[in-house]
């Protein structure tokens, strides 16, 4: 097991897991936006939403669920249109949500439940990704040397995606207390704009 872990392509993949987190997106902004009103614990919940989601997808292209696959493409408008319409609330929500006052409360059980599954399922509404990760898993599995197993790849990718959102909450979680209102609303009202450009720009590839 210890010599899977450091394979080669079990790397590959947590770099594949890095490279497709670390983007600056939608999921990127509602982190760094939930770290600096409820602390660490919101902000990594809602990471690992996302890096789960990317697992998912992740395990599609590791095993080759063509039927799987063929349904989520076939489901792009749809999920595009769910998805987009997700993020025109977030940004809503973002551009009217108060500043937090004081220290950040610890937020409750049922709160990052709720945090993990709206950027799961966020992150599942762009079918989209699945075709990178077919595409990058495919490359791995064509690689040299004999391969390496599925379960390793896809636990590549979610630890490639977990890292770096945990690293991004806890730099964020650091940061927070620096931040005086002015430039919080300036945070606030940003990620709003960009959330709601993120869900325009999903509407606008349906008819490319």
């Amino acid at each position: 097991m210890t010599d899977a872990l450091t394979d080669s392509r079990f790397l590959q993949a947590v770099l594949v897991g890095l490279g497709i987190a670390a983007p600056v997106g939608p999921i990127g902004l509602l982190t760094i936006r939930r770290t600096l009103d409820g602390g660490m614990a919101a902000g990594l919940a809602t990471g690992l939403g996302a890096a789960c989601a990317d697992a998912a997808y992740g395990a599609l292209g590791a095993w080759g669920v063509q039927a799987a696959i063929t349904w989520l493409v076939g489901a792009r408008v749809p999920l595009a249109l769910g998805g987009g319409a997700l993020l025109l609330w977030l940004a809503w929500q973002t551009w009217r949500a108060p500043l937090a006052t004081g220290a950040a409360p610890l937020p409750s059980g049922g709160d990052l439940l709720r945090h993990f599954g709206g950027t799961f399922a966020l992150t599942l509404s762009n079918p989209a990704t699945i075709l990178s990760f077919i595409a990058v898993f495919g490359a791995l599995a064509g690689a040299g040397g004999p391969p390496l197993s599925p379960t390793l790849m896809v636990l590549g990718v979610w630890l490639g995606s977990a890292l770096w959102w945990l690293g991004l909450s806890w730099g964020v979680s650091r940061l927070r207390h620096a931040l005086d209102d002015a430039w919080r609303r300036r945070i606030n009202a940003a990620s709003a704009l960009l959330l709601a450009a993120f869900a325009l720009w999903q509407w606008a590839q349906l008819g490319a």
